[in-house]
């Protein structure tokens, strides 16, 4: 896919020997400015990056599929979009491109502030691979327990399944197991050649056509 190709990104800000009060405290001012900043943190490296414009179009596409997706699907659904997702116990945080509750729904309905000592972490995180981490983001995702990611880079998309402690990919979703990561290439390989709109209602007559009448696989990926 290169459409998500981004020659022109610029390297984060790495800082070392960052404790967690620091980290913190930083997450405040960054959200009380308006900047829009993304923090990795992990066990006291603390990484900061500016989203791009070849970052932010691919993941906001894929957002509105997945919304396609459990509409269609009648799945129930809760956006959490990049909100910060941290353990001050595992020393870990991060803010995905988008994130969503679709199986623990229940267990988050009605919360208008999200503690993950106590509440579940999104059943579905997004990560859109265009510029250079120096951080582990999979190792995060997976001590914070995240079930699913999917992974957008120049080679396509891959679904990331939790099991074990941890991701092993494969070709069928957690989260909506009749669907298989090359059914979203097609679509995905369009941002930027049409207009999102169009790209999404597109993309639910699919699902209507093919997707409600492909069979659920006898054994899904496990969490």
């Amino acid at each position: 896919m290169s459409t998500v190709a981004s020659p022109a990104a610029q390297p984060p800000v790495v800082l070392y020997d960052i404790d967690w009060k620091t980290y913190t405290r930083l997450l405040r001012v960054f959200e009380r400015s308006g900047r829009r900043l993304r923090l990795t943190y992990d066990r006291g490296t603390l990484e900061i990056m500016s989203p791009l414009w070849e970052h932010e179009g691919p993941a906001e596409l894929l957002g509105c599929l997945i919304v396609a997706l459990a509409e269609e699907l009648n799945l129930p659904c809760r956006l959490g979009g990049s909100v910060t997702l941290r353990r001050r116990k595992k020393r870990r945080g991060l803010e995905p491109d988008n994130c969503y509750w679709i199986a623990s729904v229940p267990r988050v309905q009605g919360k208008r502030h999200l503690d993950l000592r106590i509440d579940p972490p999104p059943d579905l995180a997004v990560e859109v691979d265009v510029t250079s981490s120096v951080m582990n983001r999979i190792g995060i995702y997976s001590a914070l327990g995240v079930p699913e990611i999917w992974r957008v880079s120049t080679g396509g998309i891959a679904f990331h399944i939790l099991a074990s402690g941890k991701y092993q990919v494969q070709s069928n979703s957690l989260s909506f197991p009749q669907l298989v990561s090359a059914d979203l290439v097609p679509f995905l390989a369009r941002w930027g050649q049409d207009d999102d709109a169009t790209i999404v209602r597109q993309f639910r007559e699919w699902v209507k056509q093919q997707l409600l009448s492909r069979p659920t696989p006898s054994t899904p990926p496990s969490p």
